[in-house]
């Protein structure tokens, strides 16, 4: 039995040994990779993530209207108070090339389907799975919101709930009324 014993200590040593190394490399990934997390002025990175509804969206598919990329996730307060504010301003402004897109953070289809569902979300959901769209964009706090101008441009962004009043005023200026 004091074999077992001994081994038993190395196993978890190499156990602890292995999760350090897995550790310190994920955060030098994270703090020194080439990625470039973008921000205001910059081209929005283009995605391609699957729909609510089936369809795969592009970011580039809307270009030369407004776009704004809602971060959130139903585990999210703050995402879920401001969810009819969006869905208020998207039926406002749709019909003057203003596009929303909601990507879902790593959810399962039929969690965000359900929550769209009872809140009667029209605009497109879209299910980033593998957080590859949250990464490329940096996103760190939900909800965090993107407002892209007709050029592809980042024209401001918002890490925060946000209500009625600051997505009029956000969208207007973005469309330069």
């Amino acid at each position: 039995m004091k074999i077992v014993g001994k081994n038993k200590k190395w196993l978890q040593i190499i156990i602890l040994s292995i999760v350090v190394i897995i550790g310190g490399l994920t955060i030098y990934n994270n703090l020194f990779s080439d990625h470039q997390i973008p921000v205001v002025g910059d081209k929005a990175p283009n995605f391609k993530l699957l729909g609510l509804d089936g369809n795969v969206h592009q970011l580039s598919d809307y270009k030369g209207k407004v776009v704004i990329v809602n971060f959130w996730g139903t585990y999210c307060k703050y995402c879920k108070l401001e969810m009819p504010a969006i869905q208020k301003q998207y039926e406002q402004w749709k019909d003057s090339n203003v596009v929303v897109l909601g990507v879902n953070m790593g959810e399962s289809q039929i969690t965000a389907k359900a929550y769209v569902d009872q809140v009667k979300v029209t605009f497109p959901i879209l299910l980033d799975e593998n957080f590859e769209i949250r990464k490329t964009y940096g996103v760190i706090q939900y909800p965090t919101t993107f407002f892209v101008n007709p050029q592809g441009k980042i024209a401001k962004i918002n890490v925060a709930g946000m209500d009625e009043n600051y997505l009029q005023q956000a969208i207007s200026s973005v469309l330069g009324k």
